[in-house]
């Protein structure tokens, strides 16, 4: 059974950090490139950041391209995301998700995404 635990998440002030994580059961992540989204209230969910299987492509959305990085640890099974200089609008649900292609690209989707977690509360306070 494929499952995607996030952790990590908790109330920060504005300009703080913040590293959360995702663990894997079920398949082994190597296998798979791994992504992050964001769902803040009253707003649809938003791709966050993609990396490939071996982590040499590193994909990210403009709202958090140089603050956040993404990585994994094949080993442990665990995708992390590493939030710097946090912002009140990163304020949301913070989910991981596999994803279904052998490639990923630069905006991706949803729809390129087969298994999600049930996603970590971060908080910015200002």
């Amino acid at each position: 059974q494929v499952q995607l635990v996030e952790s990590g998440g908790r109330l920060v002030q504005t300009g703080g950090s913040l590293n959360i994580s995702c663990i894997a059961s079920g398949f082994n992540i190597a296998d798979f490139p791994m992504g992050w989204f964001r769902q803040a209230p009253g707003k649809e969910r938003e791709f966050v950041a993609v990396i490939n299987g071996n982590s040499v492509i590193k994909y990210y959305s403009e709202s958090v391209k140089g603050r956040f990085t993404i990585a994994r640890d094949n080993s442990r099974n665990t995708v992390f995301l590493q939030m710097n200089n946090l912002k009140f609008e990163d304020t949301a649900v913070y989910s991981c998700a596999r994803s279904s292609k052998l490639y990923i690209r630069t905006n991706s989707r949803e729809s390129d995404f087969d298994s999600w977690g049930q996603g970590t509360q971060v908080t910015v306070s200002s």
